[in-house]
Parts: C-alpha cells; sequence; structure tokens
C-alpha cells in the first residue's frame, strides 16, 4: 500500500512567535507538512511560485500586499493551489472580500488546534471551511457557505479572476495564456460575466472591478 503523501504547507504571517504556534499545531498531523514560511503577501507570493504547495495559510493584515490581495494574485499565479484565510478579524467585510479573492477558507486565530488541521484537510480535499462564527456572519448576509461567492455575491471564484484581468487590460488570448486554458473558455467566461452583472461592455466591466476592488489602483 503506496503512503499518502503529505499536504504542503506555506504559512505566511508577519508574526514570527505566530507562525511558530502555528507551525506546532499542525505539526500534531502526521499528514501536514509545513514547506516554508513568508511573512508578507510579495514574500508568499514568492514562495508560492518557487514550493508549489498543496495549501496557503495567509494572515489578511501583513506590511505591503495583504492577505485579501495575496490571495488574488496568488490565484492568478497558481490556480490549482488552496487558500485559508487565518485572521482574527471577524467582520463581514473581510470575510465577503476575501471570499471574493478567491479564498478557499475563513478561519480565526483562536480555533482551537483540532479546528485548525480540520480546515487545512478540508480545504484541501476541495470543499469550503469556515469557523462557526464566520458561518453565522455569512448567514446573515444571506451567502450559503457553499455558493460561488465573487463580486456582488454573483460570480464563482474563476470569473471574479477572468474579470479582474479584463479590467487589467487584457486580450482573451493573454488571459487564456496566463490561465493555461482555451480563447474559447475565456470568451465563454466573458459571455458569462456579462449576462450575470448585466454589463455589456469592458469599459462598464472594468468600472465595476475597480468599485469591488478586483484590481489595484497604483498611483502613475
Amino acid at each position: 500500500m503506496t503512503a499518502t503523501a503529505p499536504i504542503r504547507i506555506l504559512l505566511a504571517d508577519d508574526h514570527p512567535l505566530v507562525r511558530e504556534g502555528l507551525i506546532a499545531c499542525l505539526a500534531r498531523d502526521e499528514g501536514i507538512r509545513v514547506v516554508g514560511e513568508a511573512a508578507s503577501g510579495e514574500a508568499a507570493l514568492r514562495e508560492a511560485e518557487r514550493l508549489r504547495p498543496d495549501v496557503v495559510l495567509l494572515d489578511i493584515t501583513m506590511p505591503g500586499l495583504n492577505g485579501i490581495q495575496a490571495t488574488r494574485k496568488l490565484k492568478e499565479l497558481l490556480p490549482s493551489v488552496r487558500i485559508l484565510l487565518l485572521t482574527m478579524h471577524n467582520n463581514k467585510e473581510y470575510i465577503l472580500e476575501g471570499l471574493r479573492a478567491g479564498a478557499d477558507g475563513y478561519a480565526l486565530k483562536d480555533a482551537a488546534p483540532r479546528e485548525l488541521i480540520e480546515a487545512v484537510r478540508t480545504v484541501h480535499r476541495g470543499e469550503r471551511f469556515f469557523s462557526s462564527s464566520v458561518l453565522e456572519i455569512l448567514a446573515e448576509a444571506g451567502v450559503s457557505s457553499d455558493e460561488p461567492v465573487g463580486a456582488g455575491g454573483a460570480l464563482s471564484a474563476r470569473e471574479t479572476q477572468v474579470l479582474g484581468q479584463i479590467a487589467e487590460g487584457l486580450s482573451n488570448k493573454e488571459i487564456a495564456a496566463k490561465l493555461g486554458v482555451s480563447v474559447r473558455t475565456i470568451e465563454k467566461h466573458r459571455e458569462r460575466i456579462m449576462r450575470k452583472l448585466e454589463i455589456h461592455s469592458t469599459a462598464g466591466l472594468t468600472k465595476y472591478a475597480i468599485a469591488h476592488g478586483l484590481i489595484d489602483m497604483k498611483m502613475p
């Protein structure tokens, strides 16, 4: 019988003591292995590209690129990577923005060790994970824990990703090459996005993406 490969984790948090505690917590499960650490969103992107982990644990509040911005960029860079936001922030705005960015789960730092391990294993299986208090907030916001959450709650994570790249000025061919899919697939995504949002121009999609924080506006 072939042994199952351990779940490879990249851990991003700007506090060394927090990282140390999380590593000790995850070490309780022999099927989980922390393969890298990062102290910022930018470092998380670099390490993720180098290490190709199965799951990235991201704090939200980090210097420079925050966890939500890093989530969006990680999903562009490595679409198959699973992302678990692990944070002290327990409010609707952070939760929904994290999901819109493409996060696969949202857990709180006060979680018990067994809950954190469950969260990692759940998102690694391709399912979503939310701490119980996060589920309550989602319910109050009228968002189901298993429905796609994109910009405005209407788009899937991939559609949100494509919308962000359209707004950044990329052509269908450029987006297709970046995501490793066919141009026709991107054309279908674009058609669905326009239909769902009832927006029928690239300018309109760009304005919508900016309004919902799907692209980073940088000063010249």
